[in-house]
């Protein structure tokens, strides 16, 4: 298996969904907290990584055997079909990858207490069943709502507990406060889903995938990507409104026209190899330009 064939098995393209909820949340930890932790930090992004690609490549192994369009989908469109790779080599790599996340996630727990250890196994078992089982996540209208959640809140209240645990307490108000810096990612991270779902509408209920479009239609799903767009800047603003976020933040308003743009090209037209991209970008760049305006405030602190 050649590095491109295995980078695109794990989806390298689509790790810019863990990584920004990452750096938001040391992000909040510096401004909020005053506390930072590289070391556990470093550890943290390895095996989180490490798992996110295991489950990415879980969801192509069990995507390869549950194929229902064996023709079209499993030998042209699947990676495991189209590049020939044997699937129990595939099964071996997500396992190895697994195995060495959990070993990090544990010298974690070591170190910073319990609360972590509930926290990832949360996200294992939503990472193992989005696509495992008689009834995977990914094919159910629940897809969305725990994609968001895991990457977009539980990622970045990790990386807070990891860089506060000494001081941070479990409190409904400190979690809420989380989630809100959170927000904008879960809602992106959600409609990358979302989008991914609306394009694949046709293909999924061919192959028996009853995703959240299945029950709301697309008209509905498309108004829904573009209300979580809406909201995700609404979140932004009232972050630095009750003080979570320093005053730059607000410069993050200044990516509305482009995700405007991107939001409109997919309510025109829902094609995956044209459109479904819209999703991505909105995701990268929103994400990134959170992280960017908030990160600029923490040199005026």
């Amino acid at each position: 298996m050649s590095l491109k064939v295995f980078l695109e098995l794990v989806e390298i393209k689509a790790k810019t969904a863990s990584i920004l909820p990452f750096l938001i949340g040391i992000c909040f930890s510096y401004y909020y907290y005053n506390s930072v932790h590289l070391g556990l930090s470093v550890v943290f992004f390895v095996a989180m990584l490490l798992f996110n690609m295991a489950v990415d490549a879980l969801d192509n192994y069990n995507d390869y055997h549950h194929a229902v369009d064996k023709l079209e989908y499993k030998r042209k469109t699947n990676i495991i079909g189209r590049e020939n790779i044997s699937p129990k080599l595939v099964f071996v790599i997500l396992a190895i990858m697994t195995v060495i996340a959990a070993i990090m996630g544990l010298y974690l727990v070591y170190v910073t207490g319990l609360p972590l250890l509930w926290m990832g196994m949360f996200c294992f078992a939503v990472g193992i069943f989005y696509s495992s089982g008689p009834r995977p996540l990914s094919s159910l209208p629940l897809g969305e709502f725990f994609s968001g959640i895991t990457m977009g809140f539980v990622i970045s209240l990790i990386c807070v507990y990891l860089n506060s645990y000494q001081m941070f307490s479990w409190h409904w108000e400190n979690l809420a406060k989380v989630f809100l810096i959170s927000l904008p990612n879960i809602l992106w991270i959600s409609n990358l889903m979302l989008a991914n779902n609306i394009c694949d509408y046709d293909e999924d209920e061919r192959n028996n995938r009853h995703t959240i479009v299945h029950f709301i239609g697309v008209k509905n799903a498309l108004f829904a990507f573009s209300l979580k767009n809406v909201l995700a800047f609404a979140a932004i603003i009232l972050s630095f409104y009750l003080k979570l976020a320093p005053w730059t933040s607000l410069l993050a308003l200044l990516a509305i026209p482009f995700v405007y743009k991107q939001d409109r090209m997919l309510m025109k037209e829902q094609v995956k190899s044209k459109t479904f991209k819209c999703a991505v970008k909105i995701l990268a760049f929103g994400s990134f330009i959170q992280v960017l305006t908030y990160s600029i405030g923490l040199l005026f602190l």
